[in-house]
């Protein structure tokens, strides 16, 4: 394609990247320092796009030069938020930073969230305090090996961690929002509860009342989610239907556990998610990637039993399993 066709190509993908209401145009003549009329000159192809500019263009919205110049090869660019700047100090901050992602997501009109569950999502633990409480510890001590952790025990006196659950309750709001499809397995779920045995055994409950009151907590998080699963959508304990938020479709997978790969379709637009280092992710738009991740998991949904406002025996069955870890756990 000739380069007139090229930019005009990379202006049309800039639109679609774009919430309807925020104006291209303007973005450009802040980021470029043009006036409305040089931007609508390159837009239409009539004054060709310098290569500083086209730096910036490719710096603001994470564009790479494979995608401007159409190159076919078996490269795909990802982007990784946290490799500068990242904040390891706070788990605030990473939950800021989702928060910021959902609102991000919930900027457009046409919005959807597919999550391919190894474990339950984030947002999922922060429903009910004591829960969020020790996942938020657990995080910190243990995943994110904050080393003024090491020698600590849990205890929800001594760390209740309640701006982080304040953060997490805003967090579902905004998850609430958008409408999802998640597949679940039941390791999804029973890590949490592996997560409560081996803290119970290794002695880093400070009490053992702790333990019986994170595990409560935990059912009934339990409860609600099968009660989400039930109606069919997304709402927080105490709201009734008149609260409606998206829908949500759960399905459990008996045979594949996922990877925590997160897919997301904003105005027609696909957008993969590649997690690592537990909370860390890698981020593409490459055309060729999504399809072929997207496609994978539609056939594994084909594959998975709906729990959702369907299938009463098996969200029954299921729910109620995991009911049972959590009883035996208190034996």
């Amino acid at each position: 394609m000739e380069s007139h066709g090229i930019q005009q190509e990379l202006f049309n993908h800039l639109r679609t990247l774009l919430p309807s209401h925020i104006s291209l145009v303007d973005e450009l003549c802040d980021l470029l320092g043009l006036s409305a009329d040089s931007v609508y000159r390159r837009i239409r192809g009539e004054k060709p796009i310098a290569l500083s500019e086209l730096k910036l263009i490719c710096e603001k919205y994470h564009i790479s030069l494979d995608h401007v110049l159409q190159l076919q090869n078996d490269s795909v660019v990802f982007q990784a938020p946290q490799i500068n700047g990242k904040d390891t100090s706070s788990f605030n901050h990473y939950i800021t930073n989702l928060i910021g992602q959902l609102k991000f997501i919930n900027s457009f009109e046409n919005k959807r969230l597919l999550y391919l569950c190894k474990d339950l999502p984030l947002w999922h633990f922060y429903i009910f305090p004591e829960i969020a409480a020790f996942k938020t510890f657990v995080w910190i001590k243990t995943i994110q090996n904050n080393r003024a952790y090491a020698t600590k025990k849990f205890s929800l006196k001594e760390f209740p961690f309640e701006d982080c659950y304040e953060l997490g309750q805003e967090m579902i709001r905004e998850y609430n929002k958008v409408p999802s499809i998640e597949l679940w397995n039941y390791e999804s779920i029973l890590s949490t509860t592996h997560q409560l045995e081996y803290y119970r055994d290794a002695g880093i409950f400070a009490n053992s009342e702790d333990v019986a009151i994170v595990a409560e907590s935990f059912g009934r998080s339990l409860d609600h989610l099968q009660d989400q699963a039930e109606k069919g959508f997304k709402f927080l304990p105490g709201e009734s239907a008149v609260n409606y938020r998206a829908p949500i479709k759960m399905y459990i997978n008996e045979v594949i556990l996922g990877n925590n790969t997160v897919l997301t379709e904003l105005n027609g637009n696909k957008y993969s998610y590649v997690t690592y280092n537990v909370f860390d992710y890698l981020f593409t738009k490459d055309k060729r990637f999504t399809e072929i991740v997207f496609s994978n998991f539609y056939t594994l949904m084909s594959r998975s039993t709906l729990i959702s406002e369907t299938g009463e025996k098996e969200r029954n069955r299921f729910f109620e399993s995991l009911r049972q870890k959590l009883h035996d756990l208190n034996r």
